[in-house]
């Protein structure tokens, strides 16, 4: 594919990328086509258990879409054994530009069932799975990845990364809180002796509000890119600079939805996120309380004009 991008050529130094994270539910497609129209360089698919992707056409069908203009792009799996996500890589390879496996989900179910978060304990298994990758996808270019989070005990997040890239990991995510915070502070100390131990580029992630919190993680800890996902929820321009979403963004969006036939519910869902910072709380309560795609559009016109 022509189109197919080299991540790796976009981590220059001093400039820092500027990503869009793999939501549940929400980075799909028509949201990832419009953070991309407001300086988002790289944008992740939702999180997509390999097995289940690998097991019917249906599956892959219902969780992987994409267009011509959705580049560059990341496919996050979870996925506990190398064969399978090897195969799943290979399967969307021809679509995309890397593939990212999740080592940081701390859902109950994922950890359960051996995804997400339990793999930062699992080095090894890690670093087998990077290598199995590279020797499934045929293209140099494309990338492997990780995303974690980090140890109480660093030192092992560090050996885990360390074990990663000498698997030939093209790049890393750290998430920088343990498995059991929530909304706890970022440890930002953690994500710089992160970067400093490795050579190849690392991503921060947690609590990227607005353009100064890209900048201020950048300064704290030398990142190569920074990763958001509440905050483009928020605000899908805040990486263009914008403190609150702008109208313009918002109308963006309504065209965007309506274009890719997205369902009532998640068209809903991103203005409510996007309208939380513009609208008073009854205003609000008048909003959420909307359930047809006409409603809320009649709704925008009355209250922000077209």
């Amino acid at each position: 594919n022509m189109d197919s991008r080299n991540i790796m050529d976009m981590f220059e130094k001093g400039k820092v990328l500027k990503i869009c994270a793999p939501m549940v539910r929400y980075s799909k497609l028509a949201f990832r086509s419009l953070v991309r129209k407001y300086d988002c360089d790289v944008c992740f698919t939702p999180m997509i258990v390999a097995a289940d992707f690998m097991r019917s056409v249906k599956a892959r069908d219902s969780e992987f879409t994409t267009n011509e203009g959705d580049r560059p792009l990341i496919v996050q799996f979870a996925a506990k054994d190398a064969v399978t996500l090897a195969g799943a890589a290979a399967a969307v390879a021809p679509f995309s530009d890397g593939v990212d496996l999740n080592c940081g989900c701390p859902q109950r179910w994922a950890m359960a069932e051996g995804y997400g978060a339990c793999l930062i304990n699992k080095p090894e298994l890690v670093s087998d799975m990077v290598r199995q990758v590279r020797h499934q996808v045929e293209n140099p270019n494309y990338t492997v990845s990780i995303k974690i989070r980090i140890h109480k005990d660093l030192k092992q997040t560090v050996d885990l990364c360390q074990k990663a890239q000498a698997a030939g990991v093209s790049w890393v995510t750290v998430h920088g809180r343990t498995v059991d915070e929530r909304h706890q502070p970022v440890h930002y100390d953690a994500i710089r002796t992160v970067k400093d131990s490795l050579s190849i580029p690392v991503v921060a992630n947690g609590d990227i509000k607005n353009l100064r919190d890209v900048e201020s993680t950048y300064l704290r800890t030398g990142v190569d890119g920074v990763m958001s996902a509440r905050g483009l929820l928020a605000n899908p321009a805040m990486f263009a600079g914008y403190e609150e979403t702008p109208l313009e963004c918002m109308w963006d969006w309504v065209d965007i939805a309506l274009e890719h036939g997205t369902p009532f519910t998640c068209f809903h869902h991103h203005l409510i996120y996007m309208l939380e910072r513009l609208s008073s709380q009854p205003e609000r309560r008048v909003f959420n309380a909307l359930s047809s795609t006409s409603a809320v559009i009649e709704y925008l016109q009355q209250t922000y004009g077209s």
